[in-house]
């Protein structure tokens, strides 16, 4: 995540008043606010991305093998954002382990199973798959006049989620989006002559 110039300034002013607690302008508090709003809405949209990284993975692993090359660099991706490579995922780089990077990816998704495997029976959390929802910042006791009315920022809005009737699959691009017909031209009238 990168911050602006001035989201930056905003966050060394927040820590400070952090360190050092002291009645802060309002003009500050509202900075400090909208900079918390934006980091909640980064985190939100990260966690979108993700889940959509994930689904596309699972896409192109059922489309395999002509999904090849494209799977493999999405697992790729998907590995170095911290994915937990399952089973299917495994049995997957072992169809395609004569590709040479299959196989590298197959040895690290090993590795990486194993890890799993051995924290699931020592009893330790195992990572998530998908980013915890994270809580809300809040500005920090003493940062503020003591006789000023706190001011809660809103919860944030769930996304809309486009709903589909049970039971019907997802239609198909050419469904949603029929290919364009050419225009017939008109028959030529031909002379008699």
């Amino acid at each position: 995540m990168a911050f602006s110039a001035d989201e930056l300034r905003v966050l060394r002013r927040a820590l400070a008043t952090a360190l050092h607690p002291m009645p802060l302008p309002d003009e500050d508090v509202q900075d400090c606010l909208r900079l918390a709003g934006s980091v909640d809405e980064a985190v939100g949209e990260a966690g979108r991305l993700r889940t959509f990284l994930l689904a596309d993975l699972v896409r192109y692993r059922n489309a395999l093998p002509g999904s090849v090359s494209g799977y493999l660099e999405l697992l790729q991706d998907a590995l170095a954002g911290g994915y937990d490579p399952g089973p299917d995922d495994l049995a997957a780089l072992r169809a395609l382990r004569h590709r040479p990077v299959a196989a590298a990816l197959l040895e690290r998704c090993q590795v990486l199973a194993e890890r799993s495997v051995r924290a699931r029976l020592a009893g330790r959390a195992v990572p998530v798959k998908a980013p915890a929802p994270r809580s809300r910042l809040l500005a920090l006791p003493g940062g503020r006049a003591a006789d000023a009315e706190p001011e809660r920022p809103k919860a944030p809005a769930e996304p809309a989620r486009p709903t589909r009737p049970a039971g019907r699959p997802a239609p198909k691009p050419s469904e949603v989006f029929p290919p364009r017909r050419r225009p017939v031209p008109p028959p030529q009238q031909r002379a008699a002559g």
